[in-house]
């Protein structure tokens, strides 16, 4: 082996068993620079990774000079070359960020998640790692867009996100506007997202300036990281984007081309690992923004008009009231009136439900809903479909369930739901104050109607599709 002892003290870290006597064998290990060959003649080259402690015993994992990993099963493995070893490197320097008096200055406010994260090579799981001032470090690009400003608020995974966060972000958010900053972006796990951005949405009113969230799908050593697309977009975003509100800035399609702005209280995450997986639901995003600059000399495409613009003579409202004991209920048939009855003896205040339809349950859950609204529990109907509105006027179900004291919140998405009604709950008991601040828009939470091309599914594998598809892919 390459290099000296004392650089090699963990020669078979995470290795045993049968992948540990291949590495002695062939006299490689851990950080090796290898040229491995299976029974198969094919080769691989790259350097070969620790081993998580929670994997088997048979397989080397060596990440490809391509970026991607992969894992050889060591049985099959009849020869290998060490070339040379890379030590391992966790962490990417941080750097100051030069500042420009003509550039923009904008606040990144980091709270975790994957666009500021490395691999665990002991676990294998991917973890929060990266302060902001070390994004700079990776992405050098940001000091040609603003001056960048970074505070560390939280080092977590999205779904570690809560009351005390949230509180905690807004009043940070609160804080850096009344500094007279040009806009805000804040890295966030994408998996909560869109919990956060409708929070933030009801406890941040009035922005003079654009308060962007922002994160990744794939972790920034993936060579299909979108991490640096969306923290520059974002970036821009929070410098010269002409809408004030709290937006989501994520990839637009699945290729390098352009992110969407999503507004806070009308998105979703759609898919598990695309990179494209935010959507406006009941609507259509606010804009895209480019990386390069179009023909009229732009990087911003306003979809709507529909939005408040930047003022910086606004003064910002900063509500953090927020009650915890609020839940979401996802109807399906069998469901049991004893978890609503639940509910309200361990104290529940809120309950949304996700209803069928136009906001339908089964009647067995009458008395125990009927029991909740009797104990001051506010009850209010989403709709499960995402798209569409809660129109409990049109069957008996319905007015059955609008006799009891539910209330239909319209086109509200269940997750906004929640975050409205929590930040309702916080600042008052009085059923008539609760109905009618909840019913109130304050982001667009509820429209009066939604647009006829807010609504389309592509189903893959009809003619007329793929005709579509095969143009427009890329």
């Amino acid at each position: 082996m390459t290099a000296t002892a004392t650089e090699r003290t963990d020669v078979y870290q995470g290795y045993r068993g049968v992948a540990k006597a291949k590495l002695e064998a062939l006299q490689i290990g851990v950080w090796s620079e290898v040229e491995i060959v299976n029974d198969a003649g094919s080769k691989f080259v790259g350097v070969i990774l620790p081993r998580s402690e929670t994997y088997d015993d048979l397989h080397i994992v060596i990440k490809l000079f391509t970026g991607y990993n992969v894992g050889l099963l060591a049985s099959r493995v009849k020869e290998a070359r060490e070339v040379g070893y890379r030590k391992a490197t966790y962490k990417i320097p941080e750097k100051a960020f030069p500042r420009d008096p003509g550039k923009k200055n904008v606040t990144l406010l980091g709270t975790g998640g994957t666009i500021a994260s490395r691999l665990d090579y002991r676990t294998g799981a991917v973890i929060p790692a990266f302060t902001p001032g070390e994004l700079y470090g990776a992405v050098p690009e940001l000091a040609d867009i603003a001056n960048l400003t970074t505070h560390k608020l939280f080092g977590v995974f999205s779904e570690n996100m809560g009351p005390s966060q949230y509180v905690g972000l807004a009043k940070a958010i609160g804080e850096e506007i009344k500094a007279g900053v040009d806009g805000i972006v804040v890295g966030h796990g994408t998996d909560t997202m869109h919990h956060t951005g409708a929070i933030l949405s009801f406890m941040v009113q009035r922005s003079p300036v654009p308060i962007v969230l922002v994160g990744s799908q794939r972790s920034s050593d993936r060579p299909s990281s979108d991490a640096a697309l969306n923290l520059m977009n974002a970036v821009r975003t929070a410098a010269e984007c002409d809408i004030a509100e709290v937006m989501l800035c994520m990839f637009g399609p699945t290729s390098d081309q352009y992110d969407l702005l999503h507004r806070g209280t009308r998105c979703r995450k759609m898919h598990s690992s695309y990179r494209s997986t935010f959507r406006s639901i009941g609507t259509t995003p606010l804009a895209t923004v480019h990386p390069q600059k179009n023909e009229r000399g732009e990087h911003f495409i306003y979809l709507t008009d529909d939005y408040i613009r930047r003022d910086p003579s606004r003064v910002p409202v900063v509500n953090t009231a927020f009650e915890e004991k609020v839940t979401i209920q996802y109807y399906y048939p069998n469901f049991n009136p004893d978890i609503i009855e639940a509910l309200v003896d361990k104290g529940y205040k809120g309950i949304v439900i996700a209803g069928t339809g136009l906001g339908h349950v089964n009647k067995p859950l009458y008395p125990a809903l009927r029991r909740a609204v009797e104990a001051g529990v506010t009850v209010v109907m989403t709709v499960q479909t995402l798209w569409g509105y809660a129109q409990m006027y049109v069957y008996d179900t319905g007015r059955d369930l609008l006799d009891l004291g539910i209330i239909p919140l319209d086109n509200m998405l269940p997750e906004t739901a929640y975050m409205k009604l929590c930040w309702v709950l916080g600042q008052t008991s009085d059923p008539k104050e609760i109905r009618a601040r909840l019913l109130a828009p304050v982001s667009h939470e509820i429209t009066p109607r939604e647009p006829h091309n807010g609504y389309l599914v592509m189903q893959g594998g009809l003619p007329e599709v793929e005709e579509f598809i095969n143009r427009h892919w890329k």
